[in-house]
């Protein structure tokens, strides 16, 4: 039982496909360095596109899956080559995680829960391209099976030969953290003492920098420096940098990992979700109901404002979104919000879509156990709209008991975790 007579959730596996590649000591390495995976887009001609840069994952392959115990090979499996880029990433993440937290294939009552924004779109922006130009004669029959979102979780399960419940949340950028928080609360009620969680997306595409380049939602000032377009909250931000990967955790109940002697990263402490009701794509510059989520995220797991010793912010680089979630923030933390440190990671791996709350998640359950705090880095010129302590450029050796993490999303939709060391 948690300190408020709950079950207590930890996180005891990571696994990370990320723009630096595979591995979650790699992306905790790439990031607590400050480095940044925004690059020039070489995968397809962009030459006549605003945007020219993304946080694209390098070239992987199931090979770079570890196996597990308990792998077979049984007929009737889901052939990788036909996996979406959502999948490709998530699978060989899942595994990864599951490996970590020191799980078997097969593993009896294990479910799957991730979320994802776009699922297998690649799939369907290439099926469809084909049907257009080609008159579909290269378009295969698994088109609508592999680029339907729910797909995702199927492979997961496929692969890991989990029979539990396979759901996927796509809820846009909340997606993943939304995933997190209702698989946590599947452990709460009893329903499961493990499940699979997190979040993916594979979405450097064409269409979606063509589509995001329309909005004018990302970055067109800086396509000949691609490692400085990613800068939140800084005053020369014009967008954010679509990024892409997957990040994937074993959550578990907590009597059930310390008694097999598992790894405890940190424990999810409280969850919450709130809609703006505003706008399809953009906040609601009053803030009221970020502001209530994170409120309720923190009653939620008992805990108060100046008990907060890090904040990994959605700060996707944008003008208007920075500058709200930074008063936000103020309005919840009052005086604290001038001691409190916090850091975007999406200045170094860009905006994943759906996956975006897992891969802080990420970065926070590794730094509460490592005590190191992450930057903020490009954070040159710091707006004063934004007046908080980002972590300007260069990681920082600060112990941390407890942590918020914040996500936003189109919809008007606001979700926040509360993460607490595991001890």
């Amino acid at each position: 039982m948690s300190a408020n007579g709950q079950l207590g959730v930890v996180i005891t596996g990571i696994g990370v496909v990320s723009p630096f590649g595979v591995g979650r000591e790699r992306y905790w390495d790439h990031v607590r360095r400050g480095m940044s995976g925004s690059k020039a887009i070489t995968q397809f001609d962009v030459s006549s596109y605003p945007c020219r840069v993304a946080a694209w994952v390098p070239p992987v392959s199931m090979e770079d899956a570890p196996a597990l115990e308990g792998d077979d090979d049984e007929g009737g499996r889901a052939d990788p080559r036909r996996y979406s880029r959502a999948a490709l990433f998530g699978v060989i993440a899942a595994r990864e995680a599951w490996r970590d937290a020191g799980l078997r294939a097969g593993e009896p009552d294990a479910a799957v829960l991730i979320g994802s924004g776009g699922g297998g779109i690649d799939v369907g922006e290439k099926q469809y391209e084909d049907f257009f130009t080609s008159g579909g004669r290269h378009v295969t029959p698994y088109a609508i099976a592999v680029g339907i979102c729910g797909m995702v979780s199927s492979e997961i399960s496929i692969a890991l030969r989990l029979r539990g419940l396979s759901h996927v949340l796509s809820c846009g950028c909340t997606s993943s953290t939304d995933a997190l928080g209702y698989a946590a609360s599947l452990i709460r009620s009893g329903e499961y003492e493990v499940l699979l969680s997190g979040g993916t997306d594979g979405c450097v595409l064409p269409g979606m920098i063509f589509g995001f380049s329309r909005m004018r939602a990302v970055s067109t000032h800086y396509n000949d420096r691609p490692a400085e377009a990613s800068r939140p909250f800084d005053r020369g931000r014009d967008g954010f940098v679509l990024g892409e990967g997957a990040w994937m955790f074993v959550l578990e109940r907590e009597d059930r990992a310390i008694a097999r002697g598992a790894t405890r990263y940190a424990r999810i402490e409280g969850y919450a979700s709130t809609c703006d009701a505003y706008h399809r794509v953009q906040m609601d510059p009053d803030g009221a109901e970020i502001v209530r989520c994170i409120e309720t995220a923190l009653d939620r797991a008992h805990r108060r404002p100046e008990e907060i010793g890090y904040i990994n912010y959605h700060g996707t680089s944008t003008q208007l979104n920075d500058a709200i979630e930074s008063r936000c923030v103020r309005r919840v933390f009052g005086r604290h919000a001038d001691f409190v440190p916090g850091s975007s990671t999406k200045s170094m791996i860009g905006h994943p879509q759906g996956a975006s709350g897992a891969a802080g998640v990420a970065v926070t359950a590794l730094a509460l156990g490592r005590g190191v705090l992450p930057p903020t880095i490009n954070l040159d010129d710091q707006d004063p709209a934004c007046d908080m302590d980002f972590i300007p450029n260069a990681a920082r050796l600060v112990d941390v008991d407890t942590a918020l993490c914040n996500c936003l999303g189109f919809g008007s939709k606001n979700s926040a975790l509360v993460l607490g060391r595991a001890r």
